[in-house]
C-alpha cells in the first residue's frame, strides 16, 4: 500500500457502529472518546464520528445496478474478496448488491458487493481481476 486514506463518516449510533465494524467486517479498534472512533478498514484509518443526521443518498446507474452515492470502500486482492464475501453471508449480511463480476471482460473488470452499515452509509469492496486496470479507460 503506498498511503492509507483517512476517511471520517457520520454514523446515528456508536455501539452500533462498533459492532458492525468490528464483529461484522473485522476491523481493529483504534483511539476512541465519546463523540468518535477509529478503525482499521484493511490498513486504512475509518474514522466514525457521532452524528444526530445522516447524508441524503443518490443512485447512479453502473453497469446495469443502482449503486448508492455516496459510497466508500477497499480494493482488496481477489482472494480477500472471497473471504470477506464468505464472511458477510455466514453472519446473514444485506446486500445492496450482492457480490458480482462487473465489466466482463473489459479493461476495468473486477468483483464487487456493496451494503450499508447501521446508520446507513454505504459500503463497496471490490477486487480487480487485473490491479493494473485500477484506472484503465
Amino acid at each position: 500500500m503506498k498511503n492509507p486514506f483517512h476517511l471520517a463518516i457520520p454514523v446515528n449510533d456508536l455501539a452500533k457502529a462498533t459492532d458492525f465494524y468490528e464483529n461484522i467486517l473485522g476491523c481493529q479498534r483504534g483511539r476512541a472518546s465519546d463523540s468518535w472512533i477509529d478503525f482499521n478498514l484493511f490498513g486504512h484509518q475509518l474514522v466514525c464520528h457521532f452524528a444526530k443526521k445522516a447524508n441524503t443518498e443518490n443512485i447512479n446507474p453502473v453497469d446495469g445496478d443502482d449503486v448508492p452515492v455516496p459510497h466508500f470502500g477497499v480494493i482488496l486482492s481477489l482472494d480477500q474478496f472471497d473471504i470477506l464475501a464468505e464472511q458477510l453471508k455466514n453472519k446473514n449480511q444485506s446486500f445492496v448488491i450482492e457480490p458480482k463480476i462487473r465489466f466482463s471482460g473489459q479493461p476495468g473488470e473486477q468483483l464487487t458487493m456493496f451494503l450499508k452499515d447501521p446508520s446507513g452509509n454505504a459500503l463497496e469492496f471490490k477486487a480487480f481481476k487485473n490491479l493494473d486496470n485500477l484506472f484503465a479507460t
